[in-house]
């Protein structure tokens, strides 16, 4: 008999998903809710989550879109206090949100890095933050930010992103230093490319989905529930002594 939990089940837990609204964070929402937790949808323009709730809800969970441009502290903390104060508490924490406009370094302007790192780097700390101290208080919480196989390799004309992608890889493992003594995990996941309406009008390109495709071993593009799977371990159960790591879901990308 195996006295531990080693299910994947997240039966009344509460998580906050960021940049909700579509590709990795609605995939994330979704598979999150199927395993039974109810969803907070941060969402950049609040107006554009309802069919997204109406499909939570379908799964008999409870979803509550909240207004959450990451890039705005006010709107972090409002919308982190409004969970709390709906729900009770926040158990899981996904930290999606994140752009990544393509530009020569030569070219990049200081606004370009201003915001790639505002929303990126900046949002993904502070929203750690935010829920960080509710989850102190708790006991307990489960973090999964979204990094990139970009932070792994170099790609060219996406030197801010893929310096950002690297930056979370690394505060991820100096918070789940800091919090493992309130029995909080905190780990990233670093996607290849993955289908998205972010990546379309470039995997749409014959010829760049050719040159992807080359570079990935197990030769598919991936899609949006290949990440979600991933988080939903890392924060069940089953994943309770992962902290501080990085899972590479890069189709084998990055081992050559």
């Amino acid at each position: 008999m195996i006295d531990k939990d080693l299910s994947y089940g997240l039966d009344g837990q509460v998580a906050l998903v960021t940049g909700a609204g579509k590709g990795i964070g609605r995939a994330c929402a979704l598979a999150l809710a199927q395993a039974g937790a109810d969803i907070v949808l941060g969402l950049r323009d609040k107006g554009t989550g309802g069919a997204l709730v109406q499909e939570i809800e379908s799964l008999n969970r409870r979803s509550l879109p909240v207004q959450m441009d990451v890039s705005k502290l006010p709107e972090i903390k409002t919308a982190v206090e409004t969970a709390v104060a709906h729900f009770g508490r926040i158990d899981i924490l996904v930290n999606n949100a994140g752009i990544g406009p393509p530009n020569p370094a030569e070219q990049v302007t200081e606004s370009d890095f201003d915001a790639t790192v505002a929303v990126n780097l900046k949002g993904t700390f502070f929203t750690a933050q935010a829920v960080g101290k509710v989850m102190i208080q708790q006991g307990y919480g489960r973090i999964v930010n979204i990094s990139s196989q970009a932070g792994f390799v170099a790609l060219p004309r996406e030197s801010v992103y893929c310096m950002t992608k690297a930056a979370i890889s690394h505060l991820t493992k100096c918070l789940a230093l800091e919090w493992a003594p309130h029995n909080i995990t905190v780990n990233s996941v670093a996607p290849t490319f993955i289908k998205t309406p972010g990546t379309r009008k470039w995997l749409d390109d014959d010829a760049f989905r050719v040159s992807v495709m080359e570079r990935i071993p197990l030769g598919r593009i991936g899609d949006p529930m290949d990440v979600a799977a991933s988080v939903r371990f890392l924060v069940s159960p089953a994943a309770s002594l992962i902290t501080g790591t990085t899972l590479m879901i890069d189709g084998g990308w990055t081992i050559q």
